[in-house]
């Protein structure tokens, strides 16, 4: 993609040098080093077919003093999550870092050895594997799996480090919290497709390494892009407390629903004195909503389980490690780290309640809302991945929704409606683009945004403002110190200079997709239905699954599929399907009627008539212009 980068503007590069940072101290960076064994070099992996799905030396412009079009402080971040390979984090537990988004974490038991978290990719997951294997011995077989939590970096890249038919022979158990897998695929189904568009600027995934260009998202540097896959666990984690020993080892567990994800659990290795926070405890300020899309996580709850971990754990534990970042050694450093997360995560839930409840709106409080001193010092409490902005508009909306209460703000029009309304109202095109310049030349780009979002919405061909509207996302990217506020404004430059980019992964696997359950995919499919275009249909269709020996009916009426499983009786529904697997109902909705494994029985085009119905995602739809 051809590039047009301006310089940093004055307004920015004073901005990064009046920061009051303490970049002179190198906790961290001696943290991050600790334990250090090996590199993988070079650090590329490639998939079967010869595409690179991971390239951590595209960042080795990282390092040194920030150039002034990064934020000083995501420097800092983005080099130390920018360093890569295989680390002692106690004799016994072993890391690999810097292969993909997360990482992966072994703990080696009296024979083999327990893979906690194995990335996103098979890929990485197996090119982890063979770096730890190499250099603390390939005779060590795989036992176990533990997923800690059902997002797509904690299970994808299962493959690269075990295969089903071991797990299917009872060779290798694989451990999960209760509710894992039903989450798992859910969250990369029914809005997956809107999710991962976002995704792709909320990583900036197909934007060009460098000071200018993406540097790293805060959690890591960005997903790999291989091939995700995921084995049903065949052990469900369901209390705290709970407690089993794989092959000689004892884990205790301590489960977190509801924190980081819908399905999330900590657990401590008696004999490492070691405890996995997954990814509720990061050197960062998370997500409570994030910016790709996702249902409102819980502070409340997940501060709680914090105050729980260390009531719990803390006075046994030598180490905390985690699903992303570097470890944190010593029982007062491990206590302070703790509960400094957690009161990250109870002030900004308790104070954007008391603000709510004095009459202040979501924009207002975030506008407002400023940290305590002691969260505003330590490097791990900073909004590298979450912000504090963006985090109190999501509390304010896990409360009050998105009305404000202002009726000027019940039905406002939406943007196609509303820009050419504010366009004619300044003056027109030329004068919005005239105010806009001003105000980019005064340093106040937020406004140059506004300005120029409207005007994009008016007429998204005008040159010069689609010009000045990318400069100022850029000068915005340069400004953040969040690195997915900077990916989003990034990303938005690049599509107004060179046109939509697309989309970077899939947003499901066939591994997958295998997974869901029957409900899951009429669920899927009901939210496919065009309504308008079905409002008149009236068709019932029995679905019989030979492999599940369970029979469903589905209704379509009023624009809407309704599912319920019942006893087959033919003699009622408009047609009857049978299929050999739940799979081939996906391939049927794909358009696909002409497999051997597919049966229909009655009228023979209800079936068609309803798939007619549906609507196909559209996984590259515009998002800064209209």
């Amino acid at each position: 993609m051809p590039v047009d980068h301006k310089p940093p503007t004055a307004a920015i590069e004073t901005a990064h040098r009046e920061h009051s940072l303490p970049l002179d101290d190198t906790t961290d960076f001696d943290n991050a080093d600790r334990g250090f064994i090996a590199a993988l070099s070079p650090c590329v992996v490639k998939a079967d077919d010869g595409r690179v799905v991971w390239d951590n030396d595209a960042y080795s412009f990282l390092g040194g003093q920030a150039p002034t079009s990064v934020h000083p402080s995501l420097w800092r971040q983005s080099t130390l999550a920018a360093k890569q390979g295989l680390y002692e984090v106690v004799p016994g537990i072993y890391q690999v870092r810097g292969l993909d988004l997360s990482n992966i974490s072994f703990i080696e038991g009296d024979t083999g050895v327990i893979v906690i978290d194995p990335l996103v990719s098979t890929e990485v997951a197996a090119a982890a594997l063979g770096l730890y294997r190499t250099h603390r011995g390939g005779d060590r077989r795989v036992v176990a799996v533990i997923y800690t939590h059902s997002h797509v970096d904690h299970f994808g890249g299962v493959l690269g480090v075990t295969s089903q038919a071991d797990v299917d022979a009872g060779k290798v158990a694989v451990l999960a919290p209760e509710g894992f897998t039903e989450h798992a695929v859910q969250e990369n189904v029914y809005a997956g497709p809107a999710m991962t568009r976002r995704a792709t600027y909320m990583y900036g995934t197909l934007l060009a390494r460098g000071p200018q260009e993406q540097v790293g998202c805060g959690l890591g540097q960005t997903p790999s892009t291989g091939e995700v896959a995921i084995i049903a666990p065949t052990v469900s984690i369901k209390a705290t407390g709970e407690k089993h020993t794989i092959d000689g080892v004892e884990i205790e567990f301590q489960m977190a629903p509801g924190t980081e994800a819908p399905a999330e659990m900590h657990f401590y290795v008696p004999r490492f004195r070691a405890l996995c926070m997954a990814e509720n405890a990061t050197h960062n300020l998370h997500n409570l909503l994030t910016l790709r899309g996702a249902l409102v996580r819980d502070p409340n709850a997940w501060a709680g389980y914090l105050t729980e971990a260390i009531d719990i754990f803390a006075g046994r534990a030598d180490v905390v490690f985690a699903s992303h970042h570097w470890p944190t050694w010593g029982h007062d450093q491990i206590v302070e780290y703790l509960s400094l997360q957690r009161d990250l995560y109870a002030y900004l839930h308790d104070q954007t309640l008391r603000l709510l409840n004095q009459g202040y709106t979501g924009v207002e409080i975030a506008e407002m809302f400023q940290l305590p001193p002691a969260l505003e010092r330590a490097w791990h409490t900073r909004g590298y991945y979450g912000s504090v902005s963006h985090n109190v508009k999501a509390v304010y909306q896990r409360y009050m929704g998105w009305f404000d209460g202002n009726p000027a703000r019940l039905w406002p029009h939406p943007p196609e409606a509303l820009a050419p309304r504010y366009v004619e109202a300044l003056g027109g095109m030329d004068r919005v683009v005239e105010l806009a310049s001003a105000a980019f030349d005064s340093g106040d780009f937020r406004w140059a945004a506004t300005l120029l979002d409207h005007a994009m919405f008016t007429d998204s061909d005008h040159a010069t403002a689609r010009e000045l509207y990318a400069d100022t996302l850029e000068q915005l990217g340069y400004g953040a110190e969040n690195a997915t506020w900077r990916n989003f404004f990034m990303c938005g430059a690049a599509e107004l200079r060179d046109g939509n980019m697309g989309t970077a992964a899939q947003a499901t696997s066939p591994a997958l997709l295998s997974q869901l359950t029957p409900e899951q995919i009429f669920d899927g499919i009901a939210i496919r239905v065009n309504g308008p275009r079905s409002w008149d249909l009236d068709i019932t269709v029995d679905i019989t699954f030979a492999d599940l020996a369970t029979n469903y009916r589905l209704t379509l009426r009023n624009g809407v599929l309704v599912h319920r499983k019942v006893s087959a009786d033919p003699a009622t529904a408009t047609a009857t399907v049978k299929l050999d697997t739940k799979f081939r109902l996906l391939l049927a909705a794909s358009g696909d009627l002409s497999s051997p494994g597919l049966q229909v029985s009655g009228d023979q085009t209800a079936l068609q008539s309803l798939l007619g119905a549906l609507d196909e995602p559209d996984p590259n739809f515009n998002i800064v212009t209209p």
